[in-house]
């Protein structure tokens, strides 16, 4: 599989997924509607037109591709961070908890696509037209609000891809280490910079397909291998912490954040289906999807943290045994992973390259602009990953920083200004709900972000 920020779906303003998924062409803006009859009856899937929507299943599995990859292998490492039995309530929280935000984004999604008569939005659009019919203090924020959700999505997405330049370089220099090769983890991110810069040079999503596919395959093939070798000769449960220390659970949280991170694929996701109204629900493919990735997230968490301990690095197919076996695994994983950064770097690049292209005005500028962006892009994440080669410390530092922000604090944000002020439910209950879960993505947010600067100084 790909990663959580990784599918490949289209879309400016977020992650990208496999060819199935296709452009949502917007129909004309009909004439506005004279009453809220008009409205009620106004159904944005009937207006999506699509050449080849997804199925059910087609959605469950880019729902899974884009919530499992480099984060489901750090989950041993936040698990230490809050302890066996901690560990297991507060990830299958935390599931709860972002599912729950992306039900919410879905909705207000339908509620202004209906309002406005629009067929499809995307995250930025949701916030822009939620403050612009929200209440009238917060009208002329709508843009800002657009711009700051690009902003984190552009921070997010990088983030990512600067966790994919290390992830490899430190898997690689594991496996050439069984072959008595021993090179520090800076010359092998210089020997990938150039690999990745050619890889990130495709413009047409199409041909990034087949890479997909096989990054899918062997990702899953590495998760197995993984299971087999950390579900032999397990310890007991008292030779691991069952709760962590309170200094440490910032940690946690950042890196079970960045882990469950996949709200940007759900909108692009659901606005693609052949049956939009299947996507929510209780047994629907939202929750249904969901679900396996919260298991697998506490399974391979649990099991990883019980049987390495506080051994147990940033990654955990680090931890794994030094036989050939073993080093395959760290070997295709790190190639899955270099294969998923073109898929990740499509996004950051195509809310970017639009804003620096209006600033441009000569032909020469404009005919070598696209490539020497792509190049400061990519040389941002060998920079960050080369002054911080701190695996745990900055997937923590872009989870609490950034995926904190798109998935647990602007969702309720948007509920609120959307359904302001009469359609807040009983006893504005909504509203409270939404307050509780912006205080605990705030919380997290900061403490987070602080503890993850801390631990990253400190390995410095």
């Amino acid at each position: 599989m790909t990663d959580e920020k990784q599918p490949l779906l289209i879309g400016a303003t977020t992650p990208i997924d496999n060819n199935d998924v296709q452009i949502v062409e917007l129909v004309p803006d009909p004439v506005p509607p004279k009453d809220d009859k008009d409205k009620n009856d106004y159904h944005p899937a009937s207006q999506r037109c699509l050449e080849h929507p997804t199925s059910n299943f087609d959605t469950l599995i880019h729902l899974l591709k884009g919530n499992i990859g480099t984060g489901i292998l750090a989950m041993p490492d936040a698990f230490k961070n809050a302890g066996l039995i901690f560990g297991v309530f507060g990830t299958l929280f935390m599931g709860t908890i972002c599912t729950h935000c992306m039900h919410i984004l879905v909705k207000c999604s339908n509620e202004l696509c209906i309002r406005n008569q629009r067929p499809a939005l995307s995250f930025s659009e949701v916030v822009e037209d939620a403050f612009t019919s929200g209440p009238v203090p917060l009208r002329p924020y709508a843009k800002t609000m657009k711009n700051i959700i690009n902003i984190f999505l552009v921070i997010t997405q990088l983030g990512f891809c600067c966790v994919y330049f290390l992830f490899v370089a430190t898997n690689l220099q594991d496996t050439m280490r069984f072959f008595h090769i021993n090179m520090n983890v800076h010359t092998y991110l210089a020997l990938l910079f150039p690999a990745i810069l050619a890889l990130s040079m495709v413009k047409n999503l199409k041909y990034l397909t087949p890479v997909s596919l096989i990054a899918s395959i062997i990702t899953a093939w590495g998760l197995v291998v993984t299971f087999y070798y950390i579900l032999q000769d397990l310890p007991h449960t008292s030779t691991v912490k069952a709760f962590a220390t309170w200094h440490q659970l910032p940690l946690y949280f950042g890196t079970a954040i960045y882990a469950f991170e996949g709200i940007g694929v759900v909108l692009p996701l659901e606005n693609n289906m052949k049956t939009p109204e299947d996507f929510g629900g209780w047994n629907g493919v939202l929750n249904t999807g969901m679900v396996i990735v919260a298991a697998l997230y506490t399974a391979i968490g649990f099991f990883g943290y019980l049987k390495y301990g506080e051994h147990v690095l940033g990654s955990i197919t680090l931890n794994l045994p030094n036989d050939l076996l073993a080093q395959s695994v760290r070997a295709v994983m790190a190639a899955s992973i270099f294969l998923s950064y073109g898929l990740q770097f499509y996004v950051p690049m195509n809310i970017v390259w639009p804003y620096v292209k209006s600033k441009l005005t000569s032909e020469e500028a404009l005919k070598h602009g696209e490539m020497v962006t792509r190049c400061v892009l990519i040389f941002i994440t060998f920079s960050a990953a080369a002054l911080i080669p701190n695996l745990s410390g900055i997937i923590s530092l872009v989870g609490a920083f950034s995926s904190s922000a798109l998935a647990l604090i602007f969702p309720p944000v948007i509920e609120i200004v959307t359904f302001w002020p009469d359609n807040l439910g009983k006893h504005e209950w909504k509203l409270w709900k939404d307050i509780f879960i912006m205080i605990f993505g705030i919380t997290g947010f900061l403490f987070g972000t602080y503890a993850s600067l801390e631990s990253i100084l400190k390995h410095s």
